[in-house]
């Protein structure tokens, strides 16, 4: 992984180096500590330099965003992955339902960061951004680095970071369109699940009913905070829970996990400034729902809503 670089212009002639640091490359204090214990982790043309170090115009500050070789690798497992998009600091994959994203909760066949670590280079290490759950599929996002993780981390939940899902729920909310904003917290005693709380803390839920089918509907959610099985509870809260939710619905015979799925991702690259805009077909399972729906109720619906 490349070094970032920048080149003093004049208007920063005599800056400090860490000023460069801060505010070029966007580098928060803990960092640029870790930095100053690595060979070249610093350096000003080419020489490893002190963070107060002044700068000319002309010079060329250097900075390491890998991060160190003694950073700890999880077990590598080699796995089939869905890769949708990836460049030298970001890679976006799109999970099948049933597959945990952490190694600590995954069984036979290991875990998406398990099969990331097999599928990077050895240089690169996996950094989890947008998290889902075992049952959820679709579209998530993992930083090659801590760098990287830390800029991500910063535009979740902003306008320079948008998801959105699609998820089959029983019957019909009444308005089409709606903002629930319910706050949630773990049950006394528990840390798995999660209930709507007065005392828990704020969320937000955009939904919007995509289709009508009989007792089910397929609408889109867009997550504006993002709180632990924040979708399922919101939508099971309005009466509506995603179908096939064992854990705040109600188990069902033909789908073995919530009818849920990160549908569409969209952000701005902290390094590049390009605008990505992903998408990811619902699996096969929920389009066979929708589909024996749909001759059940002789309905036209399209699932290429995005």
């Amino acid at each position: 992984m490349n070094p970032l670089t920048y080149t003093i212009p004049e208007s920063l002639s005599g800056c400090p180096v860490r000023q460069v640091l801060l505010e070029q490359f966007a580098m928060s204090h803990s960092h640029i500590s870790r930095l100053k214990r690595r060979d070249d982790g610093i350096c000003l043309n080419g020489h490893k330099c002190y963070t107060t170090t002044r700068c000319a115009p002309g010079d060329t500050v250097s900075a390491l965003i890998s991060d160190p070789p003694s950073t700890k690798r999880l077990e590598p497992i080699e796995y089939p992955l869905d890769i949708v998009f990836e460049d030298e600091w970001l890679i976006v994959v799109n999970k099948p339902a049933g597959m945990t994203v952490h190694p600590e909760r995954a069984g036979i066949g290991g875990s998406v960061e398990n099969a990331l670590t097999h599928y990077l280079s050895d240089d690169e290490f996996v950094h989890t951004v947008s998290r889902l759950d075992r049952g959820t599929s679709g579209l998530m996002t993992v930083a090659k680095c801590g760098y990287m993780h830390e800029r991500m981390i910063r535009i979740l939940h902003t306008d320079d970071f948008q998801k959105e899902y699609l998820a089959i729920v029983w019957e019909t909310p009444t308005d089409g369109h709606g903002f629930i904003t319910l706050p949630l917290a773990h049950p006394i005693g528990e840390n798995y699940r999660m209930e709507v709380r007065n005392d828990g803390l704020a969320c937000k839920t955009e939904y919007e009913v995509v289709a009508e089918l009989g007792d089910m509907s397929v609408v889109r959610l867009i997550p504006h905070t993002g709180r632990m099985h924040q979708l399922r509870v919101h939508m099971a809260s309005t009466g509506h829970p995603i179908v096939g939710d064992w854990l705040y619905g109600q188990e069902v015979p033909f789908i073995d996990h919530p009818a849920l799925h990160s549908a569409k991702l969209s952000f701005k690259h902290p390094l590049t400034g390009a605008y990505i805009k992903l998408t990811a077909p619902v699996p096969d399972d929920f389009e066979e729902i929708v589909s024996n729906q749909k001759n059940i109720w002789n309905l036209s619906v399209s699932l290429n809503v995005l």
